[in-house]
């Protein structure tokens, strides 16, 4: 009898033993075991998790599992994450060649924008995140400009070096710098990345900007954002409405594309010589009889200063005089 009751008397104790190391699981734990158990649960939040932040499905899981089901803390898990090991990746491939890219041309209203953004491969850059890399670049440099708060008598062009422009907020819907970004961009593709250089120009009413991508590719979600491989603003100074300076804005961004000058020179240089760097002296590039001075002068408009940028050159960006 004794040893019946001892008996009875362990299996309790032992059943409470279970019951108390149950109660001190963490709850994510048992919650992450419940969430398991259902599989239509588990496939949508997958399902969900996945369409939301790119990552793949067995990064996902891993979130969902270590934070419980919980979809949004699942959410920053990854991206911190990816972010640490986008920094590793980062440093592991800091400072081999990025001659790739695009260029992204942004405009808003009275102000438009030129980025460049390199990579390894022309591979990678024909890939929907890096484009989105180049979108979110592009709109931080549009949002650091509209805060800008000057008057303007005239019009305004400014330049944002790497570092700049690294430093800059991703925008108020994304958190962190564009450095941020950079780096979870890294850590998924797996390339060196920089982001390269910024133009910005905002022009008040008599100026325009014209503006032109070679080999232009649409963004992935921004239908004001054309992506290429060379990119050129010209700044006009005019007093005719824009819809009738759309197509002749396209054409002296063509011409600065194709021919490089390196300032806009002046109605009254001759042609040849050193006149050749000079924009209104050059032979127009879709009619070489005649300089781009002469193509220009019967529409009215007045050609003041240019940005051109071409993907992977050495250069900065070209100021004119």
């Amino acid at each position: 009898l004794i040893e019946a009751i001892g008996l009875r008397w362990y299996i309790v104790c032992i059943g409470a033993g279970s019951l108390l190391l149950q109660s001190l699981q963490p709850w994510h734990t048992i919650h992450a075991g419940s969430w398991l158990s259902s599989s239509a649960s588990r496939k949508d939040l997958l399902m969900k998790l996945r369409q939301k932040t790119g990552y793949s499905f067995v990064n996902c899981k891993k979130a969902l599992e270590t934070c419980g089901g919980d979809l949004k803390q699942a959410e920053i898990w990854l991206h911190k994450q990816a972010q640490k090991e986008g920094w590793s990746k980062a440093t592991k491939l800091h400072g081999r060649k990025t001659k790739e890219g695009l260029i992204g041309l942004l405009q808003e209203g009275n102000t438009t924008v030129l980025v460049e953004v390199n990579c390894e491969t022309d591979f990678v850059s024909r890939n929907l995140k890096f484009q989105q890399l180049v979108q979110q670049v592009a709109l931080g440099t549009m949002l650091h400009c509209q805060s800008l708060k000057d008057q303007l008598a005239t019009y305004s062009k400014g330049f944002l070096n790497s570092s700049e422009l690294s430093g800059l907020p991703a925008g108020p819907d994304r958190e962190g710098s564009l450095k941020d970004h950079l780096a979870l961009a890294i850590g998924k593709l797996g390339e060196n990345m920089i982001l390269k250089r910024a133009a910005w120009v905002k022009v008040p009413s008599g100026f325009y900007v014209g503006s032109y991508v070679h080999g232009t590719m649409h963004s992935p979600s921004l239908h004001n954002l054309v992506l290429g491989k060379y990119g050129a603003l010209v700044i006009c100074e005019t007093s005719e409405q824009k819809a009738n300076l759309e197509d002749l804005g396209r054409r002296l961004g063509q011409h600065v594309v194709g021919m490089a000058p390196l300032s806009v020179g002046s109605l009254d240089d001759e042609p040849g010589g050193e006149a050749e760097t000079k924009m209104l002296s050059q032979p127009y590039l879709l009619d070489p009889s005649i300089t781009l001075g002469q193509y220009v002068q019967p529409h009215g408009v007045s050609v003041v200063d240019f940005v051109r940028f071409e993907c992977g050159e050495v250069e900065e960006a070209t100021e004119a005089e």
